[in-house]
């Protein structure tokens, strides 16, 4: 395939599925600043390996499986990123009264910061059964079989219950 063909089609399939992308980028970091550099990151990676991509699996498994290698990758080098504190020590502005909505989005700030607290596999994990993705699907983007998904996701459940059941009883 002529390399201006190449470009344009690449740029198509970025565009239709640029979604995905944010929501690794979303994932794996909470500045703003920093999403923008792992999106451009993970563009470039799709960039460099899409003359390879061979379409033997869906162009979303191979999206995702990329963008959650760079992310994993771009994480491990990266010496900038702070500590995040565990959810006690934590400052909350919790209001007086709340209505559902505020506290609904107070639920999503802790849910998000109990999954800052997995590993990089579990948070892909978390990712891509949040997008409602099959077992089958998980196992081919991940890389592991479906039943080590069943079994990695209970697991993941049970920590993210511990990590919120405790936060999740204050709000009540």
């Amino acid at each position: 395939m002529e390399n201006s063909a190449l470009r344009k089609e690449f740029v198509q399939l970025i565009a239709q599925d640029q979604a995905l992308i944010h929501k690794v980028c979303s994932m794996y970091c909470r500045d703003p600043e920093e999403r923008k550099d792992l999106f451009q990151e993970i563009v470039l990676q799709l960039w460099r390996s899409y003359p390879s991509f061979k379409h033997e699996s869906k162009v979303s498994t191979w999206m995702y499986r990329v963008a959650l290698n760079t992310a994993v990758s771009s994480f491990r080098k990266d010496s900038r990123r702070p500590h995040h504190g565990s959810l006690s020590e934590m400052e909350i502005d919790i209001p007086a009264s709340p209505d559902t909505s505020a506290e609904y989005e107070l639920k999503i700030k802790y849910l998000y910061a109990a999954i800052d607290q997995l590993s990089q596999v579990e948070k892909a994990i978390v990712m891509l059964y949040l997008e409602e993705k099959s077992y089958d699907e998980m196992a081919d983007i991940i890389g592991i079989t479906k039943t080590n998904v069943g079994v990695k996701l209970n697991r993941i459940k049970a920590k993210l219950e511990k990590l919120l059941t405790p936060v999740y009883d204050e709000i009540r």
